[in-house]
């Protein structure tokens, strides 16, 4: 099939410089939902037609299987189908979707295409209760005659409740027989697509319908409060889809999964978590309140403490994370590790068994196995020109407030004595203390306040 997604218009309720259909929805532009479902359906041929905004559209959704149209100026839907026609390959039918309905499932597309095959105008329709705003299908003797736009309807036209998704699969012959008739004799001044209808039914083409899961799926976004009231949709669904796989959400009104979200058995998520890009919980992994992970891989048994970031970061099993810890990009860590409040890992790997309780920033590192890391030690990765690495072998002690000097290499159960700064590599076995000698005079008074 062909698949044209209508992505042209400028949004002005929006009151947005950015294009209305490159306004995130869970993370990413709500012309990339579209895009995503197009893609699953297998099109053979894939065009977005685009206007306002300029070149901001292709640039953010730019790739190989998609062509761009340029609609400019909008003279309507249908003047935006004809901008795609060059597109098209006329022996396949042509879907018609829309850059600003990002949550219809392919399911539905699906059910409607098997309705149309390949010689019916198929359209999504939908049943609301209040209509207002929307073209209504008209029928006579039950079959779809005509729709009509609400600004052109009569009194008895508006109180029909079965409404136009815009929603479309048609085939393309005729698609292009009938765009070259189409007239801009309305109140709009625009070429409407829906008037092909009323040229199908004229010209004996079989006009058929089929209807969505769920109302939301076709609902569009016009303004930021209809953004916002269909981000706590999609979010709500994602969470009634965790929790049939038997996630444990402790409040499923307070989750927002901005990508994709895969969870092994007896999974725990608290409230006001936020998953962005790809994660992956393993078994028995609990996630405390408040914490944000990015495109990370938490393994088995492991605890995730309050207000913890984990960033492009992997977590070995039956570790403990937090609370307030950050895990930043190329964060490796082995199993029953732990990482404990304001503590910072940066590209670096820490094997099993190792400790950083308190205080302390591991960067550019390379820390073995049972290693003890102190409060408020840190790794002096950066020269200000270039980041070099810290070796820390297995068993080795890092005492409180110790910095080591990168490039370093702490041999194999070495002591670092706290207060030290080092600078050179410390033997295996070995004890390192660097400390000024301590200076004392008895009798000293404090200074006391002046009083004015």
């Amino acid at each position: 099939m062909n698949i044209v997604i209508l992505a042209a218009g400028m949004g002005k309720r929006m009151h947005s410089d950015l294009p209305k259909v490159l306004h995130p929805l869970a993370g990413k532009p709500l012309l990339a939902h579209v895009i995503e479902t197009a893609r699953s359906l297998s099109p053979t041929r894939l065009c977005v037609v685009y206007g306002h905004g300029g070149d901001q559209v292709p640039q953010a959704v730019k790739a190989n299987d998609i062509a761009f149209a340029l609609q400019n100026p909008q003279l309507g839907t249908g003047h935006a189908v004809m901008q795609a026609l060059p597109h098209l390959d006329s022996t396949a039918p042509t879907l018609v979707l829309y850059g600003d309905v990002p949550l219809t499932s392919a399911a539905t597309l699906r059910q409607l295409l098997k309705v149309a095959g390949q010689d019916n105008l198929a359209i999504l329709t939908v049943n609301l209760d209040d209509p207002t705003g929307y073209g209504r299908i008209i029928r006579q003797d039950g079959q779809i005659a005509r729709i009509v736009e609400q600004k052109d309807a009569s009194a008895a036209e508006k109180a029909v409740t079965e409404i136009n998704t815009g929603i479309m699969v048609i085939p393309t012959p005729k698609l292009k027989e009938w765009l070259a008739a189409l007239s801009n004799n309305n109140a709009q001044k625009e070429y409407y697509l829906t008037d092909i209808v009323a040229m199908a039914v004229r010209d004996g083409v079989s006009v058929v319908s089929a209807q969505p899961g769920a109302i939301w799926e076709t609902l569009g976004v016009n303004s930021k409060v209809q953004l916002a009231e269909l981000e706590r949709i999609h979010q709500r669904s994602v969470a009634n889809s965790l929790l049939e796989q038997g996630v444990t959400l402790a409040d499923p009104a307070r989750i927002d999964v901005r990508g994709t979200l895969t969870c092994g058995r007896d999974v725990f998520i608290d409230v006001n978590c936020i998953f962005i890009g790809q994660v992956t919980l393993g078994n028995g992994v609990t996630i405390n309140a408040n914490c944000v992970i990015k495109d990370a891989m938490i393994m088995n048994g492991t605890l995730v403490r309050e207000f913890s970031h984990i960033d492009e970061a992997e977590v070995g099993s039956h570790s403990i994370i937090g609370p307030y810890a950050r895990l930043r990009p190329g964060a490796c860590l082995g199993e029953e590790v732990h990482i404990g409040n304001f503590v910072e890992i940066k590209n670096s790997t820490i094997a099993a068994g190792s400790k950083a309780n308190h205080l302390a920033y591991v960067g550019d590192s390379t820390v073995g196995a049972r290693v003890n890391i102190g409060a408020g030690a840190i790794t002096c990765n950066f020269d200000g020109a270039n980041k070099h690495e810290t070796i820390i072998e297995d068993d080795a002690f890092i005492g409180t407030n110790v910095e080591l000097v990168a490039p370093l290499r702490v041999g194999k159960g070495a002591t670092i004595g706290a207060g030290t700064t080092l600078t050179r590599d410390a033997p295996d076995g070995a004890l390192v203390v660097t400390r000024a000698k301590a200076t004392m005079r008895e009798g000293w008074k404090r200074p006391e306040k002046i009083k004015k």
